[in-house]
């Protein structure tokens, strides 16, 4: 039995809209009748739509307006922040990928994110290896993102310690065209163009965009132009096909990490060896999706993905100055071909007069990576190299090969009114490959091609007790597996001339949950999540000198946990909402490296938060189409290195955001300011674990403002 809301539907409000024509003001009343607390449909949790109130899972969704309304869509922290379980910081520097973490998973990441993996209307963003890339997707063109954590993430293969899954725009029934500018401190600029509708049996959607920005910090300026098309094909009434194209290119510049003197005296410095290696990122990236989908009958249905796309990434990074023979910086370029389909089979009916739904599927990824290293001077590449010196040019040519070969199965037996079961398990196999191209002869240079290949099985069991139509209880235990990325496999030291590090062992998890969700009154949803996750060989920086960071396996760790959300909608059109995560992620046994650096059991992760707080109160004035939002955030100090020799210190700072909606027929018009940091707090916005040079701390932006102003245009 689904529970689409367990409350009548009340009248919320009489809401007067204002019309405006050249010579006159026609205001109209219109009586709103709305679902005052409604449990969101999610499609993550069981690759099948179902209500999220009645699923035994962690998940929650981010709607549009919080992802589009007074922000700038270019990073998913913006949205992720409201959140639990997720820590999501802006490293305010866009030749780096925002830190996201789940529940301490990914916590470690210095490139992309990893720990977490990463979809957009069921198409992969994240590579068989494990290495997610969030930014593909312009935020301008989704509708909502599904944040799902817990042991049923497993059951999306390799390195899940949760799913972000973003959904793009539906097209209306009736054509429509807008835009929208953006103007910023730091000389931040950004302008949207979207058009979507509907054609014949054709829906679609295209958004193009354009970001520039001279950034808080010294040598931190960048500019992304992307790009969205989706267009649905109604072919029958049982099948269409929806394929979706993303592309962007972007340059950014990179103003690296600060000690914690300079972080806190010139927050808006370049750390040493920015200016003089002009650290930098060049990127560009064309992904073409599909998806058919073929209702068979009223119980079952198949639907086929596949995926294919490029990207280009080429990242200079700083070294030390040293002797004159030396380069003061690298330039690290990849080349990528990546591909990828996944066949699933769904079906629903009824075992002994009991409701049943499965889904069974089976799913393939590739990538080739072209890879070199090449020594720099002050940021321009050199290109020619001294035989059996690799000090000249040429580190590193090598093409690195990963593919995974997945088969998964998932469902839900009803067995009663009130109690279902869910359960799944997904075999996972996935293999690295290096082929070396840099093969001079020498010792330092021998052949160091290799491979690698993980299996696993990852089964998952949870159940929920639909106590009342207002409460559900729920109780979950799954396995989690978690391979070495390419880039963790890189490097075996942090040597200059050092060998793939192709002895990494996976991580290997057990995952325990118990959860509620309530509505505690007819305005009031409250959720409320216990977590404990054990890990064997966790997966552990070794070393991080100058952009090459290696990494080992540690023994165990532990993390336990609560989350906990509450959103209320109250009288005169006031809106509550706060998320509050507690974490305590530990090694949970001493560990020393081959360094001779001993992490002690008890050490925190780092990089995880033992508490986040996330508070809104957001109000709305109908008859002038305004609203406004306080928002306050908190973390706690957060340490900076697995033997916690420092931290970065808590903070809590406020944004506040405001706007007008105006209706001019068939124009759509929005106005918009934002201000964040509004107190002007010093804190530091992300920190870079385990820099071998200790300049950790990347510090957040002072008070700053966003302006925007949008149109939209509806034809009849």
């Amino acid at each position: 039995m689904h529970h689409t809301n367990p409350f009548p539907i009340k009248l919320l409000s009489i809401a007067i809209i204002s019309t405006f024509s050249i010579n006159q003001h026609v205001y109209a009343e219109e009586i709103v009748s709305e679902k005052i607390i409604t449990a969101p449909i999610v499609v993550t949790a069981t690759r099948v739509e179902q209500n999220s109130f009645d699923l035994p899972v962690a998940i929650d969704v981010v709607e549009s307006k919080d992802i589009q309304n007074g922000q700038l869509q270019m990073t998913l922290s913006e949205s992720l922040i409201r959140v639990p379980g997720i820590t999501a910081q802006n490293r305010n520097n866009q030749a780096q990928d925002p830190q996201i973490s789940t529940r301490g998973f990914g916590s470690r990441s210095s490139f992309g994110v990893r720990g977490v993996r990463v979809y957009v209307d069921g198409i992969p963003l994240t590579m068989p290896d494990g290495q997610g890339q969030p930014g593909v997707v312009d935020l301008s063109a989704i509708k909502s993102i599904e944040v799902m954590r817990g042991p049923f993430s497993a059951l999306y293969g390799n390195s899940s310690g949760g799913v972000i899954q973003m959904l793009t725009k539906d097209a209306p029934k009736t054509n429509e065209v807008g835009g929208t500018v953006m103007f910023g401190s730091y000389g931040t600029k950004r302008q949207i163009l979207e058009t979507t509708g509907t054609a014949e049996q054709i829906e679609y959607m295209l958004n193009v965009s354009n970001f520039e920005t001279d950034g808080y910090r010294d040598h931190n300026s960048g500019k992304k132009q992307q790009a969205t098309a989706k267009f649905k094909i109604n072919i029958t009434d049982d099948t269409k096909l929806t394929t979706l194209v993303n592309w962007f290119e972007q340059e950014a510049q990179d103003p690296l990490g600060l000690t914690r003197e300079v972080a806190f005296s010139k927050p808006e410095s370049a750390g040493v060896g920015a200016i003089d290696s002009n650290t930098r990122v060049y990127r560009s990236h064309t992904q073409v999706g599909f998806n058919l989908e073929h209702r068979i009958n009223t119980n079952n249905g198949i639907s086929l993905m596949s995926y294919v796309g490029t990207r280009e990434n080429e990242q200079y990074l700083a070294l030390p100055s040293q002797a004159p023979v030396n380069a003061n910086g690298r330039a690290s370029e990849i080349s990528r071909d990546f591909w990828g389909a996944d066949l699933r089979w769904d079906n629903n009916g009824e075992i002994l007069h009991r409701p049943y739904n499965i889904s069974m599927g089976f799913t393939y990824g590739k990538m080739n990576d072209d890879r070199t290293d090449t020594n720099a001077d002050f940021g321009t590449k050199r290109t020619t190299n001294i035989p059996n010196n690799t000090n000249f040019g040429l580190n590193r040519r090598e093409q690195n090969i990963s593919y995974n070969f997945d088969q998964y199965i998932q469902g839900k037996l009803s067995l009663s009114n009130n109690l279902d079961i869910h359960a799944g398990a997904r075999h996972t196999k996935v293999n690295l490959e290096v082929k070396d191209d840099f093969i001079t002869g020498t010792s330092a240079n021998g052949d160091n091609s290799g491979k690698v290949e993980y299996q696993k099985t990852t089964p998952v069991i949870g159940t929920i007790w639909k106590v009342n139509p207002q409460l559900n209880l729920y109780a979950n235990f799954g396995k989690g597996f978690e391979t070495p990325t390419f880039i963790e496999s890189a490097f075996a030291s942090s040597a200059a001339n050092s060998t793939p590090n192709l002895a990494l062992r996976p991580s290997e998890s057990k995952n325990y949950e118990l959860g509620a969700k309530a509505f505690l009154n007819d305005n009031t949803q409250a959720k409320l999540t216990l977590f404990k996750v054990t890990t064997d060989d966790e997966i552990v920086t070794l070393d991080n000198i100058s952009g090459r960071v290696s990494y080992t396996n540690a023994n165990k760790t532990n993390r336990t946990g609560m989350e906990f959300s509450i959103d209320s909608q109250l009288d005169n059109n006031i809106s509550l909402y706060a998320a509050y995560t507690l974490l305590n992620a530990k090694f949970d046994s001493d560990f020393t490296n081959n360094l001779g650096r001993t992490i002690l059991s008890g050490n925190k992760i780092p990089g995880t938060y033992r508490s986040q707080l996330y508070g809104e109160i957001a109000w709305k004035y109908r008859p002038l189409g305004f609203s406004t939002a306080l928002e306050g955030r908190h973390n706690s100090k957060v340490y900076v290195d697995d033997i916690n020799s420092d931290v970065a210190p808590s903070y809590t700072i406020f944004n506040v955001r405001a706007g007008f909606e105006q209706q001019l027929g068939q124009w759509s018009i929005n106005e918009y300011l934002r201000i964040e940091n509004m107190f002007d707090k010093d804190y530091i916005g992300g920190v870079r674990i385990n820099d071998g040079n200790s300049r950790f701390f990347e510090p957040g932006t002072d008070r700053n403002y966003l302006l925007g102003l949008s149109a939209k245009y509806k034809f009849n």
